[in-house]
């Protein structure tokens, strides 16, 4: 197209639509681009508890429709499409998608991360309702309750010392013999008096049926499976950046992670990561509404510094 926007941003997520709000209300001609609905992976959360400003909580498909209806009241506009190919060598960077090629003098990367997955018969069916990928997004509403964490690495840790905190009973799956987290984590997890430990073991399917609520286990040394009753299950085996179209381009770290500091700005100059996508310690809804706006805040100032406008 011939129309050149002062900002695209790649990406519908908490940190795309707080930086289209910043961009558009800073009179930025500014485009997003989503290529399935609003909100990211937040869309995957029943109810979110710790987003301020929500007193009673607000579901993460309802908070996505808001942030992208707060966008488009100052101007920005919203297109549904799948990046195909980005090319960022030149002072105008260029986006190809499945609907047309699109191009921008700034360009914010806000793709997120997706959750590891575990491939079993169940996970997808009971997703938001006995399956989760974030403890502190749900994990309330199994208070009292038995859960079961799958994984050994930082995350499913703190992930089942958080939850430790709230259920009655935690079971902690792991496919090795010991934990794979930092050791500064271990203490604290193996001081938990409600955790019981399934080394050696995989999960093999998932139910959550009202009256059939269990995970079957299998182990990875005798191959037996055993059936584990639970409330839900909290995967937590990592999570993948959605950067492969980067790769090349932009610097990544060894997880695949877009390497950018607390100014969000990339290797190159005019490119800038915000969200989940980004090298960080914690990746919540509020950390990515936050990095939107220091992103639209630079390439702002970029776009006024090297385009006079």
């Amino acid at each position: 197209m011939d129309r050149t926007f002062d900002i695209i941003i790649i990406g519908g997520g908490p940190a795309g639509y707080s930086a289209a709000l910043y961009a558009a209300r800073g009179g930025m001609d500014t485009l997003l681009i989503e290529k399935m609905a609003p909100g990211g992976q937040m869309t995957l959360t029943g109810d979110i508890d710790n987003y301020p400003g929500y007193d009673d909580g607000i579901d993460g498909f309802t908070l996505g429709m808001k942030m992208q209806a707060g966008a488009e009241r100052f101007g920005a506009a919203t297109e549904y499409a799948e990046v195909i190919s980005v090319d960022f060598g030149s002072e105008i960077k260029r986006i190809k998608t499945n609907n047309g090629e699109f191009c921008a003098r700034a360009i914010i990367v806000a793709v997120g991360a997706n959750p590891g997955e575990l491939g079993v018969r169940g996970e997808k069916e009971y997703l938001g309702s006995g399956v989760h990928y974030c403890a502190h997004c749900d994990g309330r509403f199994y208070k009292d309750k038995t859960v079961a964490v799958v994984g050994g690495g930082n995350s499913a840790v703190t992930d089942a010392i958080y939850l430790s905190k709230l259920v009655n009973k935690l079971y902690l799956i792991h496919r090795r013999a010991e934990l794979r987290a930092t050791k500064v984590y271990h203490n604290a997890l193996f001081n938990c008096d409600n955790v019981e430990f399934l080394w050696n073991s995989t999960v093999e399917s998932i139910s959550m049926e009202e009256d059939d609520k269990h995970i079957n286990v299998k182990s990875v040394l005798d191959n037996s499976i055993s059936s584990v009753p639970c409330d839900g299950v909290f995967i937590s085996i990592g999570r993948r950046p959605a950067t492969d179209i980067f790769k090349g381009l932009l610097e990544l770290d060894k997880n695949g992670y877009i390497i950018a500091d607390e100014t969000t700005r990339t290797n190159i100059e005019g490119v800038f990561a915000a969200g989940d996508v980004r090298t960080k310690e914690l990746r919540q809804v509020v950390t990515a509404a936050s990095d939107g706006a220091v992103a639209a805040h630079y390439a702002m100032e970029y776009i006024s510094q090297y385009f006079n406008k």
